[in-house]
Formats: structure tokens, sequence, C-alpha cells
């Protein structure tokens, strides 16, 4: 029966050793968590991280593109366990490449990192009940590591290509070309003409930030071209309330009361978003149109779907809508025909001048880092394996992966997966087993439902790689941040579906696996 943990198992045999008990895999938000929490709540464990990049940091380390901040606030994209002390609770790149580099300085986890170690292939073998995993460094040498766990924190998009909208007429161009995932270091764009295609959270980063810089180093004027228009919520980049509270409080306890301010204002505001969307509507209008004064387009601002359906668009402080009142930065809403020498033709005769086009058309998702991952031998195709608990798989023994909230910070997300996988830890070190797989024995049992309730093109484009999702716990991965601590800090880890077991000789695989052969 699904959800059952009947497999017959064969008898138990002595797990081999293992360079590691946790492998990591990448050093960004996620990956640096689960090493803290490793630190705080198994010390007894051994682990280590890997990272295919030069330096740590992740998401923070690859984007260089002007502006470069977070699109949600610091207090929830922080850690629980680390206060976020900065003023600026919205904040650029570097200010949390800063965070990131002092909690593995403090916390004793950068002598942990290997650098410039791309895994290339991972390989579980029940005989030994442990992960074999292949590297290969910068020039091409592979090496392999073995491990008890695996832990991916390699993000949810693919690091070497992004989205390619396929723009007619791109050769024609006479100017330069450029995606945000690649911005040239030290690019020169004082004096040009900017169009600026997309309208998500990073290009309603780059319009103002472009547009921006003193002594002559700005853009001469930013268009950003949109095919359809985003719902945006206009915050000040500093939180008021927590510095308040930072400067009557203890640190950690400020810090604690404005993370639950927070998560609980989001949770509110996205419920109210999908119960009562024209209430919404009519409230993120009316502060558009009090930012925007006589700049305020209808059909520029006027997306044709409720608030919510796709990811809210933080502009902090308003910088976006100030830098159009300046002049300096316009909207025009139209479809692209092709490109030419000196810019954009649109399919409504329009023509677009432009010096420079950055084409901030959106990522490439990719699952479990684009890793090869085998289990004893079978391939193992993300699509037909369900979510156990928003991060194990069906059938896949130890491992676990995080994709953040789409609705609320990923770093919420990351934090209780670290602390749920350490439970798991613990709870194998108590009972003396090797192995932890969540066991669905009859996937044809489940009633599957969309994994995402939003419609944004990169998630769309997506949804045929993705993992499946139920309709109820504990197969799915949920969008729901607050049931989901309760569930993984309090729900019984010995649930009659994670099923704790030994080293043992391989046995047929299960069907799942069988089919993604």
């Amino acid at each position: 029966m699904a959800g059952t943990a009947t497999m017959e198992r064969p008898a138990a045999a002595k797990a081999a050793p293992v360079d590691q008990d946790v492998l990591i895999v990448g050093a960004g938000i996620s990956g640096i968590g689960m090493a803290a929490h490793l630190r705080m709540h198994c010390p007894g464990r051994s682990f280590a991280l890997v990272e295919r990049r030069a330096d740590l940091g992740g998401t923070w380390d690859l984007f260089r593109y002007p502006g470069i901040r977070s699109d949600s606030d610091m207090h929830t994209l922080g850690f629980v366990f680390e206060p976020w002390k900065h003023e600026k609770s919205i904040a650029d790149g570097p200010a949390i490449l800063d965070y990131l580099h002092r909690i593995v300085d403090e916390r004793g986890i950068r002598e942990r990192i290997r650098f410039n170690r791309k895994v290339v292939g991972a390989d579980w073998d029940s005989g030994a009940a442990r992960w074999t995993v292949t590297l290969e460094d910068e020039k091409g040498a592979t090496s392999t590591t073995t491990a008890r766990w695996l832990y991916l924190g390699a993000g949810y998009y693919d690091y070497d290509e992004p989205f390619d909208a396929q723009f007619a007429g791109r050769e024609d161009f006479k100017g330069q070309i450029v995606h945000p995932q690649f911005w040239p270091q030290d690019f020169d764009y004082a004096g040009k003409k900017v169009v600026v295609i997309g309208s998500g959270a990073t290009a309603v980063t780059i319009v103002p930030a472009m547009t921006e810089q003193g002594d002559g180093k700005g853009a001469a004027h930013v268009t950003m071209l949109q095919r359809t228009p985003t719902w945006y919520f206009i915050r000040p980049a500093k939180d008021g309330f927590a510095n308040f509270l930072r400067k009557i409080l203890p640190e950690k306890l400020a810090y604690r009361i404005t993370r639950f301010k927070n998560v609980k204002l989001q949770d509110i505001s996205f419920r109210r978003a999908r119960t009562q969307p024209q209430k919404v509507k009519d409230f993120l209008t009316k502060k558009l149109k009090a930012a925007l004064g006589d700049r305020y387009d209808e059909q520029a601002f006027t997306p044709p779907y409720n608030p919510w359906e796709q990811r809210l668009c933080l502009v902090p402080d308003a910088d976006f809508f100030e830098a159009m009142k300046a002049g300096k930065a316009s909207v025009v809403t139209d479809h692209i025909e092709r490109f030419d020498a000196t810019g954009i033709q649109l399919k409504s005769g329009q023509h677009l001048d432009a010096d420079i086009i950055v084409t901030a058309t959106g990522l490439k998702l990719a699952v479990a880092g684009k890793i090869p991952v085998r289990v004893d031998g079978a391939p193992v195709d993300w699509s037909q394996h369900y979510y156990y608990k928003a991060c194990m798989f069906s059938n896949v023994p130890n491992f676990s992966a995080v994709f953040g909230y789409l609705n609320a910070s990923w770093t919420l997300r990351a934090d209780i997966v670290s602390e749920y996988v350490c439970r798991i830890l613990n709870h194998m070190e108590a009972t003396g087993t090797d192995v932890a797989t969540p066991v669905l024995d009859d996937p044809g049992s489940l009633t599957e439902e969309n994994i995402f309730d939003f419609s944004s093109g990169y998630i769309q484009r997506s949804l045929h790689i993705m993992p499946k999702n139920a309709d109820a716990l504990p197969w799915r991965l949920n969008q729901n941040y607050v049931q989901d601590r309760i569930d993984m800090r309090t729900g019984a880890i010995d649930d009659g579906v994670l099923a704790f077991g030994h080293a043992r000789a391989a046995t047929a695989a299960p069907a799942e696996l069988e089919a993604a052969e």
C-alpha cells in the first residue's frame, strides 16, 4: 500500500567505511546552512562541502549585475541561527556575501569546503550503504569520495545555461548583448542607450541601478521592454521596526521577533492574495499610482493574472519608479518582432534604439544540479519520483535536496530541511541504522497534483523535469512554511513511511528506477 514501509529487506550486512558521514554539494545558502546545522545538532558527524566555483556564495557569487540584491527581506532570507545585523533588510549582493563568509569563518566551516570541485556523478550502493561521488576539478581531472548521506544544496537553476528566448536577428545587432547571469566584469555602459528585456526581479533591479551611477558612469537611458506586466510591491529597504528593536533588545531576540513578524505578514499577504485577489490588486495599484503619479500607465502595470499567481516583485524604496519619474528609465509593453542592427523592432511597428541589450528573460531550472544519480546502477529519473516531506524522494535512500519556497524566502525552507535531516541522522545513530529510505510501493495509488501552483514562465517550462507532487503529505513539496515548520520539527521521524535499515545486497530496483532506465 502506498506510504507504508513494507518492502521486503534482506538480512543486514556491515556498512562499508566512508570518507565522511555527510557530503554537502554546494557552498551557497543551502549548503552553508546545512553545515552549520550539522555543527549544532550532529556534532559527532563528519562532513565536507564540495563547490564547483572558486568561492562560496552560490547565487550571490555568480550574479554580478548592477544592483544585485535580495528579493525578500534578510530577516527571513537570513538563517534562523544567525541574526542579520545590517541596517538594510533588503540587502545587496556584497552584504549577503559578507554575512555568509562570517558564518563559515566563525563556525569552522571554511576548512571543510573543497572549491573547484564539480560533481559529475553520484552512485548509491545498497551493499555498502554509501554514496560514491565522482568529482571533476578545474583541469578536468576526476576523483571520488564516499559518504553515508548526500545533501544537495546546489540551487534550482542551471549555472551553465540560462533560458534562451531565441530572438530572431540577434546576429544582426551591432551593439552588445548581455545576459545578467554572465555579466562582464567592469562592463562600461556610461552614456549608452540600454534596453532590458524582461519584467521580473532581475530586470527591475538592473534598470534603476544602471541609471543611478554618478560621475557620468550611468546609462543615458534604460528602457524596460516587457511582454507581460508584473505585480510590484513597494517597501522601504530599511526595516524601521527591526532597527528600533535592535536598539532596545539583545541582537538575537530582536532578530527572532522581526523574523516572526515578517513570516506572519508574508503568510497573511499570500493567503489574502489567493482568497481576495481583487482587494490585493486594488491595494498594489493604489501604491503604484502614488509612486508614479502622472507617469502611471495602466497598460504597463496591470498584469493579466492575480497577485501571487507569479512571484510578487519587490521594489525597495520605489527606486525603479523614481528612475522613471526622473526621466532616466521607461517601460514599453510590446512583443519583439526581431533584433536589427540598431536595436529592436517591435510587432506594433515601434523601434527601440539600443547600444546595449540586456536579456533578463529568466532562468533555466535544473533538478539535482544536473548530476547523474544512480541507485544500485539504475539511473534516477526525478520526474518519476515523488517528493517526500519537501526534501527527500520516494525510494531514493540517504538523499536530500533543497528547493526553496516560491512565496517566501529560500532560507526558510533551507533551515527546516537542515533541521529535519539532522533529526533523521540522530535517529539513525540512536537506532544503529545506516539507511533511511522513503518507501513508496505503489505510486499509482497517489493522486498527483501540479507541483507548483504558479504561472511563471520559468516554472511552466520546467514542469516536465520536476519530481512528482501528491495532493497530500508526506508525498509533496508544500508552499506553506508555517505548516511545514511544525510538521518537520515535531512530526515523527519513524512515521511508517521512512524505512530505516542496514547495508544489504542489491535487489531488484523499485519500479520507479526501472522505468528510468
